[in-house]
C-alpha cells in the first residue's frame, strides 16, 4: 500500500463548516485522527484557503545585489511593527501555472521583465492554519531588464516601493529584524549559500583592551596592542584580512593634533574612528579582558548584523 494511502487512512472527516467566504475561504473541519498509539482522537481545525502562490528573488551576480519590495501589510500592523514589510515579489497563482504567474507578478511589482526563471523549492508557509503552498523561484536581472516602474496595481490596493540592495546589506537587515518576512529570508539565505557564495575572506576587526587597566602607561598599552596583533597572522593564514582600530586611529589622531592618550582630540575621535572602520568590516573578533571600547565595538557590530567571534577556533578557513 502506498504511504500516501496509509496516511489518508489515519484521517476520517466528519463535517466541514464554512465560517467565511468573503475575501478567501475560512472553514472549520471536524475529523478523527488515528494517533501513533492506535487510539482515534476527534479534533477540529480552522483552515484558511487562499490558493497557492509563488515568489521570486531577482539577483545580479556581478553586482551582488537583489531586488526586493516594500509594501504595507495590514495583518502585521500591530504593537511593535508599523505594517511595512520588505519582501520578495510574490502573488497567488489564480489558476495559472506557478512560472506564468511569477513572471507576470514580478513585472507588475518591480518593473523587471525576467528571462529564465529557476524553481528552487516549494514550502507550506503557515501549515497550522493556512493551506497555501508557496513556489519559490530565482532569476537573474540586469539594469536593462527593467522595462517599467513597477509598484503593483492600484485597483488591488497595492502601493509598492522597489528596492535594489547589496546581498550583504539584505542579510544584515535579516539579522537586525528590518527584514522579517519568512519567504524573503528563505530566498536570501538560498542566494547567499547557492547563488552568490562569498569568494573572499572576511575583513575582521580585532577588538580588545587598549587603555583599560593600563593607567595610560605606554608600555602596558603597547602590550595590549601586541596581544591583539598576535591573532592577526593566524587570521591571515585562514584567508581573512585582520585589522585593528589602533592601526588606523592612532596615526589619524596625530594628524588631528592629539599629543597624548586621553586628550580632547583623542576623546573626540578615537572611538568614532573605530566605529567608522567597523562599517567596512565583515565581522569582529573580541579578545582579552574588560574593555568598554571593545564592548562598544561588539554592540555596534551586532547592530549592523555582523557576526561576533570570541576565539580563533570559531572562525573557519575562507
Amino acid at each position: 500500500m502506498h504511504e500516501e494511502n496509509k496516511q489518508q487512512q489515519r484521517v476520517r472527516i466528519h463535517g466541514v463548516q464554512t465560517l467565511s467566504h468573503d475575501w478567501y475561504l475560512l472553514q472549520k473541519t471536524t475529523f478523527d485522527y488515528l494517533r501513533r498509539d492506535g487510539q482515534w482522537q476527534t479534533q477540529t481545525r480552522e483552515t484558511y484557503d487562499r490558493g497557492d502562490g509563488a515568489t521570486i528573488l531577482l539577483y545580479n551576480k556581478k553586482q551582488r545585489t537583489v531586488i526586493l519590495i516594500r509594501q504595507f501589510r495590514f495583518p502585521t500592523y500591530r504593537d511593535g511593527h508599523d505594517g511595512f514589510l520588505i519582501e520578495s515579489a510574490a502573488g497567488l497563482l489564480e489558476q495559472a501555472s506557478a512560472e506564468q504567474r511569477i513572471r507576470a507578478e514580478v513585472e507588475e511589482e518591480t518593473g523587471y521583465q525576467v528571462g529564465q526563471v529557476h524553481k528552487v523549492f516549494e514550502a507550506f508557509m503557515s501549515p497550522g492554519s493556512v493551506t497555501e503552498r508557496l513556489h519559490f523561484f530565482v532569476a537573474e536581472y540586469d539594469p536593462a531588464s527593467r522595462i517599467g516602474d513597477g509598484g503593483g496595481l492600484a485597483h488591488e490596493g497595492e502601493d509598492i516601493e522597489v528596492l535594489e540592495l547589496p546581498l550583504a546589506q539584505a542579510m544584515r537587515m535579516v539579522a537586525d529584524g528590518r527584514i522579517c518576512d519568512g519567504k524573503t529570508i528563505m530566498l536570501l539565505q538560498h542566494a547567499q549559500l547557492q547563488l552568490m557564495p562569498g569568494k573572499r575572506g572576511m575583513q575582521i576587526l580585532v577588538a580588545g583592551p587598549y587603555r583599560s587597566g593600563t593607567g595610560d602607561d605606554p608600555a602596558l598599552m603597547a602590550a595590549n596592542v601586541a596581544a591583539m596583533q598576535a591573532v592577526c597572522l593566524p587570521l591571515y593564514a585562514r584567508g581573512h584580512m585582520p585589522v585593528l582600530g589602533e592601526w588606523l586611529a592612532l596615526p589619524m589622531l596625530a594628524l588631528a593634533g592629539s599629543s597624548r592618550v586621553g586628550d580632547a582630540v583623542y576623546e573626540q575621535l578615537f572611538h568614532v574612528h573605530a566605529t567608522r572602520l567597523l562599517s567596512h568590516c565583515d565581522a569582529v573578533l573580541r579578545i582579552g579582558g574588560a574593555s568598554a571600547g571593545a564592548d562598544q565595538m561588539v554592540a555596534a557590530a551586532r547592530g549592523l548584523g555582523l557576526p561576533v567571534y570570541f576565539s580563533l577556533d570559531e572562525i573557519a578557513q575562507a
